[in-house]
C-alpha cells in the first residue's frame, strides 16, 4: 500500500460537477492499493497516517498530529501510484491490486481512520475524479507499507 499525504488548508473531490467529499485543515491522502495488501495493511497505514507529526506547535516546528490540530482527511482511491516505467514511457499498472481486490481495502483504511477518531471524506473509488488540493507548506509525505 502507498499513500501520497498532503497537508492542505482544504481539499475537496468531484464526480461529474458534484462535490463529493470536502474538508478544510487536515490530510489529502491519495491511497494505492498492491496485490499483496491485506485489510491489516489497511489498519496499520491508517494509523501511520494518523499520528503523522506534520502540523506545526507554537514554536513553528513540526509537531502536531492531525488529531492535536483538529484537520480531517480526504481519501482519495489512486492505482496509478503503483505505476512501473522502468521500462518505456507507457506506464504498467500490473502492481496494482484489482477492483475487486482494492476498494475493500480502500474502505478498511477509511472505516480505521474514522476507528482512530478522525472524519474521513471519501472519493468515490473508480470514477473519475477531479480533485482540488491547496497544499499548505507545500507539505508532502510518501508512506509505503
Amino acid at each position: 500500500m502507498r499513500a501520497v499525504v498532503q497537508r492542505v488548508s482544504r481539499a475537496e473531490v468531484r464526480v461529474d460537477g458534484v462535490v463529493r467529499g470536502a474538508i478544510g485543515r487536515g490530510f489529502a491522502v491519495l491511497l494505492g492499493v498492491a496485490h499483496e495488501d491485506t485489510e491489516a495493511t489497511a489498519v496499520r497505514m491508517a494509523a501511520k497516517v494518523a499520528a503523522l507529526r506534520i502540523f506545526e506547535d507554537a514554536e513553528g516546528r513540526m509537531n502536531l498530529s492531525l488529531a492535536d490540530a483538529g484537520g480531517d482527511v480526504l481519501a482519495i482511491s489512486q492505482f496509478t501510484l503503483h505505476a512501473d516505467v522502468r521500462r518505456g514511457n507507457r506506464p504498467s499498472f500490473t502492481g496494482a491490486a484489482p477492483g475487486p481486490v482494492a476498494e475493500p481495502l480502500y474502505e478498511a483504511f477509511c472505516r480505521a481512520i474514522e476507528g482512530s477518531g478522525l472524519r474521513c471524506e471519501r472519493g468515490v473509488f473508480g470514477a473519475h475524479m477531479e480533485l482540488e488540493i491547496v497544499n499548505d507548506g507545500p507539505v508532502t509525505i510518501i508512506v509505503d507499507s
